[in-house]
């Protein structure tokens, strides 16, 4: 029991040591608090949130310290990485679902599969080119957003201040070359539960 709440601990010192006040914001979201349409109590509440998802996944297995991702907007929680079993999958989203305040849980973990250093280095490509397509144009606030991709789907994630920016980030990475699918997860600032004044 004692190790438990030592691993706990340290792990929490570990997350929170990594938060930073540059593009992963304020309380480490991945989203820039100054661009952020929630409010600083909804970003709080996304952060504890996402600090006691990842603390308990870390827990059920130090691997996927590593290999699994998480992202919490708005009580939403988003997961990304890869296991190695089906069942790994379905208990990291049973841990997400038992998280207090979680809204919904969008699992995209993959399983793996035998690593493919071409694959993997298109992905990396495929994901640069969209974030330099973000920061250019200046109709989208690029802080805003977080990019994932494997096997050429690219995962996006984030808020949008209206509909017209929200279709204009999703239009930006289905023209980038070799992408076979975008898989969207972006709220609308109307959406979100309570709004910045």
């Amino acid at each position: 029991m004692k190790i438990k709440i030592l691993i706990i601990f340290f792990v929490g010192i570990i997350l929170s040591s990594c938060t930073g006040v540059g593009s992963k914001g304020l309380v480490g979201t991945g989203v820039s608090v100054a661009f952020d349409p929630r409010t600083v109590g909804t970003q709080i509440d996304d952060s504890i949130m996402q600090k006691t998802i990842s603390t308990k996944i870390i827990t059920k297995d130090k691997k996927y310290f590593l290999i699994v991702k998480t992202k919490v907007l708005d009580g939403r929680i988003f997961i990304t990485g890869k296991v190695d079993t089906p069942e790994e999958k379905l208990q990291i989203t049973k841990l997400a679902w038992e998280t207090k305040g979680a809204r919904s849980v969008r699992n995209d973990i993959k399983i793996k599969e035998k690593f493919n250093f071409k694959q993997s280095a298109k992905d990396i490509l495929i994901t640069s080119q969209l974030r330099t397509a973000l920061i250019v144009n200046k109709n989208i606030k690029a802080t805003n957003y977080q990019i994932d991709t494997y096997k050429k789907k690219i995962y996006l994630y984030g808020i949008a201040l209206t509909p017209e920016e929200k279709d204009l980030v999703i239009s930006e990475a289905k023209e980038i070359l070799d992408v076979e699918d975008v898989i969207a997860s972006i709220l609308l600032v109307e959406d979100l539960r309570i709004q910045r004044e």
